[in-house]
């Protein structure tokens, strides 16, 4: 399988947070935590690119909760980067991110503040986003002026507020955004931009963060950095000698031009929106501790516990949902149902049937997508009137395939088979031991991905956790909930409710249902731990 720009790493490891500050020309920008690329499938099979024995280490390491691969030590404290929890309800609706606002003067030390509030909060899946990200393209003659030092950056007009705004709206609403980089050497935007997807807290720094009134209502907690001038301009002189290739007369000129008129008469005046002054900056521990505090304590009150309640969201008499799809129990279905069912099956029979089995799905699924007319002219020189895929972006364009790791991989390779050129993405779900919840950890997807069909697979949906983060997913990358197609060999009543009631547009498409969920949420009678039994890694 050709692997296009994939990263092998877990995304956001071992950084338990993503910055977007922007970075000088000629930098390496970075990856991002959700930046897209896609995998293509070549025409003939392939083999999975993962390897049993890797896999066994992967469930090894994340069998503990101890692992050492869930944390790093900065700043003498122990930074936990286990994977994003629930940002939903049992209900598939979202609860906004927890956005603090950053304002002070240049050079004030906002970012090390952020920095050591990110330290000492000790959660996963935080987002820092840079005002600087967002001043406003310029012209030729502003151009001009700023080479010449005499543009002014320091004004509220030098900000593009609508983008600011947008995007971190959309950002409190934990969906996927593309940030600007701006080039502090050429005073313009790099071609490409920053991904960031999602988040449990936000942070927003920049000098106008207080200025402008919608961006005032996006902010839960708004902090005021109160530096010395003196301290702010040898910041200030010493990051634009040294980061920006400015000479020391242009930036003492437009500072005292600039940038000094603005804190007196623009960023100051918002002191009074602060919720929480620190003088001092990041030298302020007993600031930051208060802050954190508080931060934490908002944190536990939006927090979810779904596993439990989504297994028992199936009661007896529930009707069966209209997106409920299963495949015809015929002979042969039922005979292959019972081969990956005996626990006595050798791991290459197991294989073999899974992937006939898997092979079926795939078909009945495709069947249920757009198609149009079309007429072809056979070998005999006589026309055909015959059915092809609708492939057209108002039918949801193309199709993907996502899979949900690691038991969702084992069923590409049946997908590519019956589908020619496919791409595909790839989403971690894991649980954590400690909690039982699902917890994202990765995520790859294929460009454009909101305009294609897409095939979501997982091999087994129990309580639908793991279903349902995939989905949220792919939500807030902008899917249409009614271009995804949820495949699984094989499901829970409660999973099948649960993803159904939450997303009632989204096609569920098996080949069996079973009744009951344990006390351990494994479908009963079930299939067994599927991913095990396929990679061989059972023994472990």
């Amino acid at each position: 399988m050709a692997l296009e720009n994939m990263e092998p790493q877990i995304q956001q490891q071992p950084s338990a947070f993503s910055f977007d500050r922007p970075r000088s020309a000629g930098s390496d920008s970075g990856s991002g935590s959700g930046e897209e690329h896609e995998i293509k499938c070549p025409n003939s099979p392939v083999k999975s690119p993962t390897k049993p024995h890797t896999l066994a280490r992967l469930k090894s390491r994340t069998s503990s909760s101890a692992s050492s691969a869930k944390y790093f030590h900065a700043g003498g404290r122990t930074v936990y980067t286990s994977g994003r929890p629930p940002w939903y309800d049992c209900h598939g609706l979202l609860k906004e991110a927890f956005v603090i606002g950053l304002c002070g003067g240049s050079a004030s030390g906002k970012t090390t503040v952020a920095r050591k509030i990110i330290e000492a909060l000790d959660v996963p899946w935080v987002s820092l986003l840079s005002m600087d990200s967002f001043y406003k393209v310029l012209g030729p003659k502003e151009h001009e002026l700023a080479e010449q030092n005499e543009y002014n950056f320091d004004h509220p007009d030098a900000f593009d507020f609508d983008l600011l705004i947008k995007t971190l709206r959309r950002l409190k609403e934990g969906k996927k955004v593309e940030v600007p980089i701006y080039n502090f050497l050429t005073h313009s935007r790099e071609k490409h931009s920053k991904t960031i997807y999602g988040a449990n807290v936000v942070i927003f720094e920049g000098i106008m963060s207080f200025v402008n009134k919608d961006l005032l209502k996006l902010l839960d907690m708004k902090i005021f950095v109160e530096t010395d001038s003196d301290i702010r301009l040898a910041r200030r002189l010493k990051r634009d000698i040294a980061e920006r290739g400015r000479e020391l007369e242009g930036v003492l000129k437009q500072y005292n031009k600039f940038v000094k008129p603005a804190f007196d008469h623009y960023i100051e005046p918002t002191m009074s929106h602060a919720d929480i002054i620190v003088p001092r900056g990041g030298e302020n521990q007993v600031a930051i501790d208060l802050i954190v505090l508080h931060v934490h304590t908002q944190l536990q009150k939006r927090g979810f516990k779904l596993r439990k309640e989504l297994a028992h969201s199936a009661t007896n008499g529930t009707k069966t949902p209209d997106s409920l799809y299963v495949l015809e129990q015929t002979p042969q279905v039922q005979g292959l149902h019972t081969f990956i069912r005996n626990k006595e099956t050798p791991r290459d029979e197991f294989i073999f049937y899974s992937k006939r089995l898997m092979r079926l799905l795939f078909e009945y699924a495709l069947s249920m997508l757009p198609h149009k007319a079309v007429v072809v002219e056979t070998p005999q020189g006589i026309q055909y009137t015959g059915r092809r895929l609708d492939a057209s972006k108002g039918n949801g364009g193309m199709i993907c395939g996502v899979s949900i790791l690691r038991a969702g991989e084992t069923m590409e390779q049946a997908l590519c088979e019956v589908c020619k050129d496919i791409r595909l993405g790839k989403i971690l779900i894991q649980t954590n031991l400690d909690t039982g919840e699902p917890e994202l950890h990765y995520l790859r997807l294929p460009k454009d991905i909101k305009e294609s069909h897409v095939m979501l697979m997982d091999a087994t949906v129990a309580t639908g956790a793991a279903a349902m983060m995939a989905i949220r997913v792919l939500l807030d990358h902008d899917v249409p909930e009614e271009n995804i197609t949820l495949l699984s060999l094989l499901m829970a009543e409660s999973g099948v409710h649960s993803v159904a009631y939450a997303f009632p547009q989204v096609k569920i498409v098996t080949t069996a249902v079973d009744k009951e969920v344990n006390e351990c949420f494994h479908i009963m009678p079930g299939i067994g731990n599927f991913g095990d039994r396929y990679f061989g890694t059972d023994f472990f």
